[in-house]
């Protein structure tokens, strides 16, 4: 399913009345001052991109989606929901829950990340990251954090959190402490809620929280270089007599070049191609 001319159109007013992302919500709390450039950032005009769906895959509808990663052939997801939290792994194929474990009744799980052999999970309000044994699922260690946390990834040497604003934070990935920050601008305008994170071919790609889009964002300078609609992702079939949530989650296959996503409460999980506008 690819963009359809009303969505380009809106797109293209996003792109020049900058982010729309500014709604009250329950999420939204207190949060800390945002980063900003320490030198002038030369404005990018975003690529556009729509989408094809090359295979779609079951994934648990009870399964609230906070973060997703690829790893060895199976996914590791994170879920969220105070009651509901977890940590798991899963086959593609079938979405069967391979292994999981559950988080205590306080803690509202957020965005993973598997970086040596752990994998680190944030919570939502908690200030608090956990971290298991990617193996036996055996909590190691925690780490505590002074903002929200909700989306987590890793360029292969810093973790590269988000926490609802529009800056993302780099976090040394065995003491958790932040070694540098970079605000995500849409041209010269923020770009909040930033949630799940992927980091894929030397670009950070973030769900934008409350919308079907993904941006893509240069790590250094915060630029928006891209943005992916997902409109219509999931089907009005899937969609009829179901609970489900916003678009969320987003995996990366780096040796098979696949890209998969899914969303709170889905029963889908979707592996696409990215198609730019203008090959349309």
């Amino acid at each position: 399913m690819f963009m359809h001319m009303k969505t380009y159109a809106h797109m293209l007013c996003w792109l020049w009345i900058g982010s729309p992302f500014f709604a009250c919500s329950d999420a939204a709390t207190t949060q800390p001052k945002e980063a900003q450039p320490t030198e002038p950032q030369p404005v990018v005009e975003p690529m556009l991109y729509g989408y094809e769906i090359v295979n779609a895959y079951p994934h648990d509808p009870t399964a609230f989606t906070q973060g997703l990663v690829f790893l060895e052939g199976v996914l590791y997801e994170g879920t969220g929901l105070n009651g509901g939290s977890s940590l798991r792994k899963v086959e593609i194929e079938s979405g069967q829950v391979l292994q999981q474990r559950d988080l205590d009744v306080r803690f509202f799980g957020e965005g993973i990340a598997v970086f040596n052999n752990r994998v680190l999970q944030l919570t939502w309000k908690s200030q608090t990251a956990f971290v298991y044994d990617v193996d036996t699922f055996e909590l190691r260690t925690q780490f505590s954090y002074a903002t929200e946390g909700w989306g987590l990834t890793h360029d292969g040497e810093r973790l590269i959190m988000s926490d609802g604003t529009s800056t993302l934070y780099f976090r040394d990935p065995f003491t958790f402490a932040e070694t540098g920050r970079v605000a995500v601008r849409n041209g010269e305008n923020p770009v909040a809620y930033l949630n799940e994170l992927e980091y894929i071919d030397g670009q950070i790609f973030a769900n934008v929280w409350q919308t079907d889009r993904i941006v893509r964002i240069d790590p250094q300078s915060g630029q928006v270089t891209g943005i992916v609609d997902l409109s219509g992702l999931l089907s009005p079939a899937d969609r009829s007599g179901r609970r489900v949530d916003v678009l969320n989650g987003i995996a990366y296959d780096a040796a098979g070049d696949r890209l998969f996503v899914t969303g709170k409460w889905w029963p889908k999980l979707y592996e696409i191609k990215l198609v730019p506008y203008q090959d349309q």
